[in-house]
């Protein structure tokens, strides 16, 4: 059982691994274990009560981890054993829904100040008095 939070928990019999040879360094290890984990859940037909907008969140914060039939594919390889890269898929599914469950905060748009726009101007005024000089120097 995957415990998410008090309301949200996914049994494991709707989780479906497996594994494959890593890639990258690590010598003959890499070419004859299969250390990669992959996790699939298939969200469209999960016994889970996941709320709407949770999904939807999922789905455009995280649109690579979605395939085109709405299951969830996430995969690990960081660690040398089977066992270590599951349990990283499985932390990587319990923070992506976690991160889910809380709406993004609205960006309040606020205009510069009077300050910064001065600073700006002069900075520019001075970069160009710089590029002047440059040109007026060079001898042709």
């Amino acid at each position: 059982m995957l415990i998410i939070n008090d309301m949200i928990q996914i049994p494991e019999d709707e989780l479906e691994f497996s594994y494959a040879r890593s890639g990258g360094p690590g010598g003959q290890n890499v070419n004859k274990v299969a250390s990669k984990a992959i996790v699939r859940w298939r969200l469209p037909e999960t016994k889970v009560a996941l709320p709407t907008r949770v999904v939807t969140q999922m789905k455009a914060s995280f649109p690579s981890r979605f395939t085109m039939d709405g299951d969830i594919l996430i995969q690990s390889q960081s660690f040398r054993d089977q066992e270590r890269n599951r349990e990283d898929c499985l932390i990587k599914l319990r923070q992506m829904i976690l991160k889910s469950l809380h709406p993004p905060k609205h960006r309040i748009k606020t205009k510069p100040t009077l300050g910064s726009k001065t600073r700006r101007l002069q900075e520019k005024k001075h970069q160009s008095n710089r590029k002047n000089n440059r040109r007026l120097n060079q001898t042709d």
